[in-house]
């Protein structure tokens, strides 16, 4: 690819737009390189507009979701913008503010909701969910990578380091059980393992 699409131009500059004033938790760049990482993540693995676009948005449909906002209003927003194969795609597995009836989950409910429901997404949602993991635990290796004292990043974490890695231990079982393979996968085996190797 030697640029990227319209739409992935659109969807960066949305992102860019919905995530202005915002800051990551536990790490120093600012929320709005999110979006742009799972972007290049997803085209240096070679996935179509549908899936970048798709990875670009996720954290936006996971904010609407936060909000409550209506099917209709995420449709408006971000399906007849961006296509509704990319909103199907990261609804597939963005984080719920509650279950299919209607009950507010607590953060721990929220994460094992996405684990389940990632039985029944397909290779796409597979692929966002694993370069958002990706892009995630990069971030924080990089951090810890350049501290010189590690125990601060991994206290601003939460959860901490434990609960952390046992998180990324969980997502790479559930993708292996649903019969994922892929480089992508890969990386993030090796990005977390050098996690694990650094104390805290």
């Amino acid at each position: 690819m030697n640029g990227y699409s319209d739409r992935i131009n659109h969807a960066l500059a949305f992102a860019a737009k919905h995530h202005d004033q915002r800051v990551r938790r536990g790490v120093r760049p600012p929320y709005s390189t999110q979006p742009a990482n799972v972007g290049i993540i997803l085209t240096r693995y070679g996935y179509d507009d549908d899936t970048v676009t798709a990875g670009i948005l996720l954290e936006v449909v996971e904010d609407y979701g936060r909000e409550a906002s209506s099917p209709e209003l995420l449709q408006t927003r971000i399906g007849e913008k961006f296509g509704a194969r990319a909103l199907e795609i990261a609804l597939m597995v963005a984080e719920r503010r509650s279950d299919d009836h209607g009950l507010e989950l607590s953060a721990d409910e929220r994460r094992d909701d996405v684990l389940r429901r990632l039985g029944s997404a397909s290779t796409e949602g597979h692929v966002i969910a694993a370069a958002d993991a990706l892009h995630n635990a990069g971030t924080l290796l990089a951090d810890l990578r350049r501290t010189v004292d590690v125990n601060a990043v991994w206290t601003r974490v939460p959860g901490g380091r434990v609960r952390t890695l046992e998180a990324y231990q969980r997502f790479q079982e559930r993708l292996d059980i649903c019969g994922f393979r892929a480089p992508i996968l890969d990386e993030l085996r090796e990005t977390v393992s050098a996690l694990a190797g650094i104390p805290g």
